[in-house]
């Protein structure tokens, strides 16, 4: 729990109750009660106010785009602790339809510069990675995710030799599958899975916790698939705005092994297994 002389130093006025809540394995996360309405605090303790930077780079552009997602109320540094205040989103229920429809309006957002990438790097818990903007989806996504991810996760020992073979193997089959499909850069989530929605009481849905780039939108789309929470009502909806392109199937497992992959070198062995089965599906194409 949050020492009173902490909360004390938040630009908020009159803290009435602080409840612990889910706000993912990265925050703690707490619904802060006041005098003049609730708000939601994320602390990342010992660590600097720029942590944040590039989540709130994220939910400004949503907020630019149209996008209902949270608030940044405030922002800074406490007793070497990084926080961040949004308004807090009361929940209710809603319509998956209304979900897709929403992530193809995301999806529709042009990059500024017609380049991959963004102004901030990936920043979470357990890597750091280069959105360093350029011309080529494949440098993106390869070079700077999928490559990293891999050398990382050798590197902790939770990928022994026959693996790290087994994606070399594969990676020709990736960039090829790539470079024969014609990618736009386009606004991303960066992290669609289910714990990253949530309907507003009155329905509306909206999006929570992004880590945003501009990047070919089937990434998102593939990340929804790996641990469920989308229905079929979701992608026919997304599908009606933004059809999806030949040969999507195949592309979505290259997606499916990033979102994997992060999961590997974050909780370990756990997700190893399920690593290899997409390693292995992309080697049968």
């Amino acid at each position: 729990m949050l020492k009173k002389e902490w909360l004390q130093a938040l630009p908020l006025k009159e803290i009435l109750d602080v409840q612990p809540v889910g706000g993912g394995d990265v925050n703690q996360a707490f619904r802060l009660r006041t005098a003049t309405g609730n708000f939601f605090l994320l602390v990342q303790p010992q660590t600097t106010a720029s942590f944040y930077a590039a989540e709130i780079a994220g939910l400004e552009d949503f907020k630019k785009a149209g996008i209902l997602a949270p608030r940044v109320i405030a922002h800074g540094e406490i007793q070497g602790d990084a926080y961040l205040i949004l308004n807090y989103l009361e929940q209710g229920s809603g319509s998956q339809a209304e979900l897709g429809q929403l992530v193809a309006k995301l999806h529709m957002q042009h990059s500024p510069n017609g380049k991959f990438g963004y102004a901030l790097p990936y920043s979470g818990s357990s890597i750091t990675l280069d959105n360093t903007w350029t011309d080529s989806w494949v440098e993106l996504f390869v070079e700077k995710r999928l490559d990293v991810l891999a050398t990382a996760v050798a590197d902790k020992g939770l990928w022994d030799q026959r693996a790290i073979a087994r994606y070399k193997q594969v990676r020709p089959q990736i960039v090829q599958l790539l470079q024969n499909h014609p990618s736009q850069p386009v606004l991303l989530h960066g992290d669609l899975w289910s714990g990253n929605y949530l309907f507003l009481a009155d329905g509306r849905p909206a999006l929570i916790d992004p880590a945003a780039f501009y990047g070919d939108r089937e990434f998102d789309l593939g990340v929804t698939t790996v641990f469920g929470g989308f229905s079929e009502q979701f992608y026919r909806a997304y599908a009606k705005l933004l059809p999806f392109a030949q040969g999507y199937e195949k592309r979505l497992d290259l997606y499916r092994l990033y979102y994997l992959l992060i999961h590997l070198n974050k909780f370990g062995s756990t997700y190893a297994a399920s690593v290899q089965r997409v390693v292995q599906q992309i080697a049968n194409y």
